[in-house]
């Protein structure tokens, strides 16, 4: 096995390993692991900012909750297309894509960490 080939194996494992913790980031408070294990990484940056915003948004909607009735409403539906872009973050992630969230993705765009 010559080098090139050692470090083609090398970067697809660290590939593996990005995807791996990107969709893991897309899971509420985990987003935090893309984002501080692979700072290196703009594939892994770009996923764990998505999944912070999706948090940020659960957050949002959950303290709307103190309003009665509607901020139920809000909440149920809201929670609903939030589990869809969780699970479509995910598979995207773990497919190797760069995917934007609609809507959201501008704003994870302009976080700097």
């Amino acid at each position: 096995m010559n080098q090139n080939e050692t470090d083609f194996i090398a970067a697809s494992q660290d590939m593996q390993d990005d995807r791996l913790i990107s969709a893991i980031g897309y899971l509420g408070i985990l987003c935090l692991l893309p984002l501080l294990l692979r700072k290196e990484s703009a594939f892994a940056q770009h996923h764990g900012k998505q999944g912070l915003v999706i948090l940020l948004v659960w957050l949002a909607l959950w303290f709307g909750m103190i309003i009665p009735f509607l901020g139920q409403i809000v909440w149920a539906l809201g929670s609903l297309v939030l589990i869809i872009l969780v699970i479509l973050g995910m598979v995207n992630a773990l497919q190797g894509k760069m995917w934007e969230l609609p809507v959201l993705g501008k704003y994870a765009k302009q976080i700097k960490l």
